[in-house]
């Protein structure tokens, strides 16, 4: 047996979210089917961040044990030919048998987008979320610094959060414009459940003047969801990168899990 790691890629559109499930298509499912089909085996695949339906994926990476014959770094060619179109596989690696995607990654970067013109557009709707009234850039980009450090995001989850600490570091939080588009980019150690799609919401009501700029920093004093904004629509969200210390390739075993702070940003 040997554990192999996936980065992958994909449209979330089509996808109730990444996890298997029940009562849609996810994304792990039909990896999955891929992967039994190429190695001839039952494979489970376990991801780093359970991305929710709508959320898209530029960087998520997932691992999976195999005793295929296969050299890890073929899977892209021998899964992208089974998977549909709007799932890739764009590196695979072998890692050491106590390495864990989710639990061992250091943090990650997610991109929020908003198409912030009079129509909507027919080439982003799928990947933005779209404001037709003006936005105040200037008011959003001097609300994000308050962002930046180790605080107890604890108003900053939608119900349905499991994690056991929601005490965050945020490492990076901007926001710049693209044409007609604004993207949010940020970067942590952890997330929690809908983290992200809350900032970007608060980002918005900011920017139409519906909230003070210091709208997070009295979230953080009260804790209380209601603080903040609307949780803002799933197709602007993006999981672009996830971090891994070098050591976690060569030793995993030496490295703490973060199990109680893995949460989805989703």
């Amino acid at each position: 047996m040997k554990r192999v790691l996936l980065t992958l890629e994909y449209d979330g559109t089509g996808y109730a979210g990444w996890q298997r499930q029940l009562n849609g298509l996810g994304v792990q499912e039909v990896l999955e089917n891929a992967l039994r089909d190429a190695c001839g085996e039952p494979i489970t695949v376990t991801g780093a961040s359970r991305t929710d339906g709508g959320v898209h994926a530029r960087g998520q990476c997932a691992h999976f044990d195999t005793a295929s014959r296969i050299p890890p770094d073929r899977f892209p060619f021998v899964l992208n030919t089974r998977l549909p179109g709007d799932i890739r596989v764009t590196e695979s690696r072998e890692v050491p048998p106590a390495f864990h995607a989710r639990f061992l990654s250091a943090g990650k970067r997610y991109t929020y987008r908003i198409e912030n013109a009079r129509h909507g557009s027919a080439l982003t709707r799928l990947y933005a979320a779209h404001v037709p009234v003006p936005l105040d850039l200037i008011a959003m980009q001097a609300s994000l610094p308050s962002l930046l450090g180790t605080h107890d995001f604890a108003a900053f989850q939608a119900s349905g959060g499991t994690a056991r600490t929601t005490v965050r570091t945020l490492r990076l939080a901007e926001l710049r414009r693209e044409g007609s588009l604004l993207v949010l980019t940020v970067e942590g150690n952890a997330f929690l459940y809908n983290m992200v799609r809350i900032i970007a919401g608060t980002l918005m009501e900011i920017g139409l003047g519906k909230r003070a700029p210091d709208a997070f920093t009295r979230a953080f004093a009260t804790k209380d969801r209601l603080a903040l904004g609307l949780t803002a629509p799933p197709q602007g969200l993006e999981l672009t990168r996830v971090y891994y210390d070098p050591e976690a390739f060569v030793h995993p075993e030496k490295l703490r899990w973060h199990r109680e702070e893995k949460e989805d940003a989703t």
